[in-house]
């Protein structure tokens, strides 16, 4: 913008440029993107793994799970008294109770990314932003660049998403199985997973204090619903969506629920286009695979 006009303002055009300039760097300013890229360079993943583990316990994180989805990525999920709290506060806040953060080998570099806690808490309609929870992250694991989306979504956005038209809400979950207590549902579920049902594994279990709710982070490796088909087809760009895994598990009371597919894959990737080449269209089988290898962690036969 020229010198003599924002000096000056001369004319109401110029004021009007102005402020529009104003209104647009703030609006910019507040759009959420699901992750944070805080390293992209060489290194050796293994030392970078070990110190990244170590960053976070030393500001305050608990490591409730790590596991290696498929080769050159490893992922850490921790949690925190904070997060749980926040987590407690409204009825599905436990998939908010982990943040995730993935060191993935690309090529000679090696990327350190994590899940963006205030875009997290959005789309989860947590009661809390969880921004002191990211001020945390930040501290651990250095200043970082937010992506995975190219324009971002506003809070106000991500609080009632779904991808478009037809697609599922938060608040729509798949329903995968209902038993006699609370206690029971979490016995099932962890047994199913201990016998690797519909090939999927446990990587982390968190409580929310004060309530009868469970979130379990899984490894799911069977065909379409199985964590390398799906990445392998969809995160396709230089910097890799890494901490989009692991898919969640929830029981609530008596019942067990997942996010469906359709909004849990679309969360992390909101710009994925719908057809063509690394498209939803590319893993049109996943979602009906994923909402079937979870019902069978718990019995349950497909429709």
């Amino acid at each position: 913008m020229n010198t003599h006009c924002v000096t000056t303002l001369r004319s109401a055009l110029c004021l009007s440029a102005l402020l529009a300039l104003i209104s647009f760097s703030a609006n910019a300013a507040d759009m959420l993107k699901p992750f944070i890229l805080v390293s992209n360079a060489p290194g050796d993943n293994v030392q970078i793994i070990a110190k990244t583990k170590s960053a976070l316990t030393a500001h305050g994180f608990e490591i409730v799970g790590e596991y290696a989805p498929y080769q050159n990525a490893d992922i850490i999920v921790v949690t925190s008294p904070e997060l749980k709290a926040a987590a407690a506060k409204t009825e599905f806040g436990g998939y908010g109770a982990v943040q995730r953060v993935s060191v993935t080998k690309v090529k000679d570099n090696v990327q350190v990314a994590y899940t963006n806690p205030v875009y997290m808490a959005n789309a989860y309609r947590m009661a809390s932003d969880l921004s002191n929870v990211a001020t945390q992250l930040s501290a651990a694991l250095g200043n970082g660049q937010p992506f995975g989306a190219k324009d971002g979504l506003s809070a106000q956005d991500l609080r009632k998403y779904h991808y478009m038209f037809g697609m599922p809400y938060f608040n729509e979950p798949d329903e995968l199985g209902k038993f006699g207590s609370y206690q029971e549902a979490v016995k099932v579920v962890e047994d199913g997973l201990a016998k690797h049902r519909g090939g999927v594994s446990k990587v982390y279990r968190v409580d929310i204090p004060g309530k009868q709710q469970t979130v379990i982070g899984v490894h799911m490796t069977d065909g379409c619903s199985g964590d390398q088909y799906i990445m392998n087809r969809i995160d396709f760009g230089s910097i890799k969506s890494t901490p989009h895994l692991p898919y969640e598990m929830m029981v609530s009371g008596k019942e067990v629920y997942a996010l469906p597919a359709k909004f849990r894959i679309a969360q992390s990737f909101p710009d994925l286009s719908m057809i063509g080449n690394n498209s939803f269209f590319s893993i049109m089988c996943a979602p009906d695979a994923i909402e079937n290898a979870l019902k069978a962690v718990v019995g349950n036969k497909s429709d």
